[in-house]
């Protein structure tokens, strides 16, 4: 399972066709609203790593309130949501992620993947009580944590 797990992790992270940054959008906001401090706070690092600004992660937490996130960032983390929420894409959601990823089926059936692959690990992560690396703060960068987990 673990060499399954590994080679989509893999294909998605480094080979993959969506955006990174809209990849580590989408997997804070996954670690935010299921409360996986283990996803928030990996992916902190690996985002910011990324060059994706403290602004946007943090953002994550409220995007629909956040004015600054454009329409495919409002898009992917509406399919994030949607996902989270009902285990679907909604038809209006998705047609807004056509628009927004220029129809790129590639990207498209990639956004699904990684919406269901960070999902699976958040699940994993917490049910596994996989804990932080030592030295690591949780809840980067201010220690807010979310009303589950």
């Amino acid at each position: 399972m673990a060499i399954a797990l590994h080679g989509m992790l893999e294909a998605l992270l480094w080979k993959g066709a969506l955006d990174a940054r809209l990849r580590e959008l989408i997997i804070m906001r996954i670690g935010w609203v299921t409360g996986s401090v283990y996803e928030w706070t990996q992916h902190w690092r690996v985002a910011r790593l990324l060059d994706v600004p403290e602004r946007d992660l943090l953002a994550v937490r409220d995007w629909q309130n956040a004015g600054h996130f454009g329409e495919a960032e409002r898009a992917v983390l509406a399919a994030t949501d949607d996902t989270l929420r009902d285990g679907t894409i909604s038809d209006e959601t998705w047609t807004e992620c056509q628009r927004a990823l220029h129809g790129d089926p590639a990207v498209l059936v990639e956004l699904v993947a990684a919406i269901g692959n960070w999902r699976l690990f958040s699940a994993l992560l917490r049910s596994l009580h996989v804990p932080l690396e030592d030295g690591l703060e949780a809840w980067p960068p201010d220690g807010v944590r979310p009303s589950v987990g």
